[in-house]
């Protein structure tokens, strides 16, 4: 057997262990780097250790202990309670509003990561504050990202355009946003089915009636929460790290650190438990993952994935097979990298007069990222880390069963509403 097959085989064995025992897959993660790493392929060491994701540590490291101490001093709760009254008291319309406020920001350029990053804490405390399904709302998160994340002035878009053009491929930017936000749109209402949004939508007064009832009693803080100076200069201290992140293209996580370091100088008496509320153990997982796909693209398992679609002969059954590499490899790497990647394998798909090129193109983007709801991803890592309402371990599996079901349907969704039925505008 070869070593690429042996360290697939490896991932899917990490998989399967972290879910049934309690063990941080992260752990799994870097003792199987230096094992197929080391021991079986003659790495170096110092190999393993550059592929370490330091700019992924910085960036969940540093958003997280930021958005710990927005928790901390009650601008979360603010914040809760502003969204609250703009859906006016209708929770069932709060996952809808946080989905187009994601898609709004990643339409208008700002990078779908980013979006995540920024809506997922103020979403996912909504989500706890008014028992919505932790699981539906960071989805639609996501998803929302990704539907505008294709945008002709989004990094996807833009990445997907230059690809096609340095190849010589004819591309049109707009259809492939407009596919984008029809194919996202549709998953995240069938997310929203799924995870009970009709029940919503039919206990509409109850849920007002509970909205109310729960300020009265006292049980809904955000509520109470007055603006203070504080809370002021928090509110500001997000809003600059907006900026100093899309305006001056500042890497997110130095960003963030550099405003928690100045709310702390402000009030340092209120930050001894704040670092107690990162989530270390998610970063840690996370960390250990991507360190260990790092190893699999050094022995040449992400490549061997890739090759597979040259292989085969038929464009709309190729079409298939790199819809499903694109999701798989995606789940586990960056989407940003992969895209770049994948365009010019399907070339010879792409040059098919039988076969409509904007179809395979959006096939692919869409399968390539409506994946990156994986907890193993950048997104679905700060959807973890954000998580309120349920047992960490138990979120990690509901989001990592969700995942799963999005890459073993999403990619053929996409290529039967693209490549096969043509839909909706080509």
């Amino acid at each position: 057997m070869s070593i690429e097959l042996i360290s697939i085989l490896i991932l899917l064995l990490m998989f399967i262990v972290g879910s049934v025992l309690p063990i941080n897959i992260g752990l799994l993660g870097f003792v199987a780097s230096f094992i197929v790493g080391v021991l079986i392929s003659g790495l170096e060491v110092d190999e393993l250790f550059a592929g370490y994701p330091g700019d992924l540590f910085i960036l969940l490291a540093g958003v997280t202990y930021l958005f710990a101490i927005v928790q901390n001093n009650g601008t979360i709760d603010l914040i809760t309670g502003w969204g609250l009254k703009l859906v006016r008291g209708k929770i069932a319309l709060i996952p809808w509003v946080m989905f187009a406020l994601t898609a709004l920001l990643a339409s208008i350029g700002t990078q779908a990561t980013s979006c995540v990053i920024i809506i997922a804490p103020i979403a996912l405390r909504l989500a706890a504050q008014y028992n919505l399904n932790p699981i539906m709302v960071g989805t639609m998160v996501v998803t929302g990202a990704t539907a505008g994340a294709f945008s002709p002035i989004n990094l996807f878009g833009l990445i997907v355009k230059g690809v096609m053009e340095s190849n010589n491929l004819a591309h049109e930017p707009v259809l492939l946003y407009i596919n984008s936000l029809f194919f996202c749109t549709l998953m995240a209402a069938v997310l929203f089915i799924a995870f009970g949004g009709l029940r919503l939508i039919r206990n509409v007064n109850a849920s007002e009636a509970y909205v109310a009832a729960t300020a009265e009693a006292g049980a809904a803080p955000s509520n109470e929460v007055k603006l203070t100076p504080y809370r002021a200069a928090t509110l500001a201290g997000i809003v600059l790290l907006i900026v100093m992140a899309l305006k001056f293209e500042m890497h997110m996580g130095l960003a963030a650190m550099i405003v928690a370091l100045a709310l702390a100088l402000m009030a340092p008496k209120q930050q001894s438990q704040v670092l107690t509320k990162v989530p270390w153990p998610v970063i840690f997982m996370v960390t250990g993952i991507v360190t260990y796909v790092e190893v699999l693209d050094k022995v040449g398992a992400l490549a061997y994935m890739r090759d597979l679609i040259a292989t085969v002969d038929n464009p709309v059954r190729a079409s298939l097979l790199a819809s499903y590499v694109g999701g798989i490899i995606s789940a586990f790497a960056s989407t940003t990298g992969f895209l770049a990647a994948i365009i010019p394998l399907a070339t010879p798909i792409l040059q098919d007069p039988n076969i409509s090129s904007v179809g395979v193109i959006a096939a692919i983007s869409m399968a390539s990222s409506i994946v990156d709801l994986s907890p193993f991803s950048t997104s679905g890592a700060v959807i973890l880390a954000n998580a309120q309402g349920m047992k960490e371990r138990d979120f990690f599996i509901k989001m990592l069963i969700v995942s799963a079901g999005f890459v073993i349907l999403g990619p053929g969704l996409a290529w039967l509403v693209f490549v096969v039925l043509g839909l909706p505008w080509f």
